[in-house]
């Protein structure tokens, strides 16, 4: 123990230089206060988003929580998921549509109130990816409930869901979308 503690002592004080993990910190920064900006201006000051899981494999889920954690820490750009769709803004929907959860994703649709935005994160959700033509899979979910943006990736990374979210606030914030979706 005395060795370690004399070699610890001998080392000179080095810089430690700025790793990735500080520029891709920085970065998430950058987007999540023009994520914040553009909800001041279209909601008020707070994004409520109601995420529907309509028969995923939980891998885009993974990633939508991830976004949570302390890492990410989407609160902090005012964006927060919700439990009821009657308190959403917007609608995350993720997975190949099952036919068991046509009813249910139907039913959080029309429970959101207007004007209605609706996304589909991964490649699953768009047209049913790898479980595509099976009997239990609807391939087009936009028969289902319309569909205002998509967010690909199988699954996407949190950082390309924040830049997805920022393009899609962007657009909205110009006056002829958001009139648009009304």
């Amino acid at each position: 123990m005395f060795k370690l503690f004399l070699k610890i002592f001998r080392n000179k004080n080095t810089v430690i230089p700025i790793s990735n993990n500080d520029i891709i910190q920085e970065e998430i920064y950058c987007i999540g206060e023009k994520i914040h900006n553009n909800i001041k201006c279209l909601f008020n000051g707070s994004l409520a988003i109601r995420q529907v899981d309509a028969g995923s494999d939980n891998a885009c889920e993974q990633e939508l929580v991830a976004l949570s954690n302390s890492y990410y820490d989407i609160e902090r750009f005012g964006i927060h998921f919700v439990a009821s769709p009657r308190h959403a803004d917007m609608l995350l929907v993720t997975g190949p549509l099952t036919r068991n959860m046509v009813n249910a994703v139907q039913d959080v649709y029309n429970a959101t109130p207007t004007p209605k935005i609706v996304v589909t994160v991964g490649d699953d959700v768009k047209d049913g990816g790898i479980f595509k033509g099976s009997y239990a899979i609807l391939d087009n979910i936009g028969s289902i409930i319309p569909i205002d943006f998509h967010i690909p990736g199988d699954p996407p990374t949190p950082k390309a869901i924040l830049l997805h979210l920022l393009k899609i606030l962007e657009t909205l914030n110009k006056p002829s979308k958001l009139s648009n979706l009304v």
